[in-house]
This record gives structure tokens, sequence and C-alpha cells, in this order.
């Protein structure tokens, strides 16, 4: 199963390198677009999710590293409102 990194760049201006087990993370977030807070973390959960059932048709077991870099986004998230200026940007892919 192909897995893949993505980078991002919170409304703080603070970076993060993120971890998807699956490539349909690029079905649900575009390089150079920029999602307010709330719709980055609804279609990150939607990606995330889909891509550790994938493992866990493949496998036999959920993906918890992608559970896992859910979890750290949605605790990075929490420090901002959910609208704040600027959003999230995807900075780029990594295959």
């Amino acid at each position: 199963m192909p897995e893949m990194s993505f980078d991002i760049r919170w409304p703080d201006g603070s970076t993060e390198q993120c971890y998807s087990p699956s490539l349909v993370i690029r079905d649900h977030l575009a390089v150079g677009e920029t999602y307010d807070v709330a719709e980055f973390m609804r279609r990150s959960r939607i990606a995330l999710t889909i891509a550790s059932a994938r493992v866990q048709e493949k496998y036999g077991f959920a993906c918890s590293r992608a559970m896992g870099q859910l979890a750290r986004l949605e605790a990075a998230a929490g420090r901002f409102d959910s609208a704040a200026d600027g959003g999230v940007t995807i900075t780029s892919f990594h295959p």
C-alpha cells in the first residue's frame, strides 16, 4: 500500500510534516490550497479514516499510525479558532 507524507502550515506559520498510509489524502487535500481549520480537520478526518480502513481491509488491523496522526492534528487544531485567519495551507505531498 503506497504511503505518503504531506506538509502543512498552520495559521500561526508553524509547519508540520504529516503521514498517511494511503494516497487517498490527495483526494481530500490539494497542494497550494488553504482551508480554514475546521474544514482542514473535516477533510483530514475523512481521509485518514479511509486510509486506516484500507489498511484494515488489506492487513486485518487498523493503521494506528494514521489514527495517531489524526490525534496530533486534533490537538494542534485546538490551538486555533476554527475559522482562524490564514487557515491551514497544504504546502507539499511526498510519495
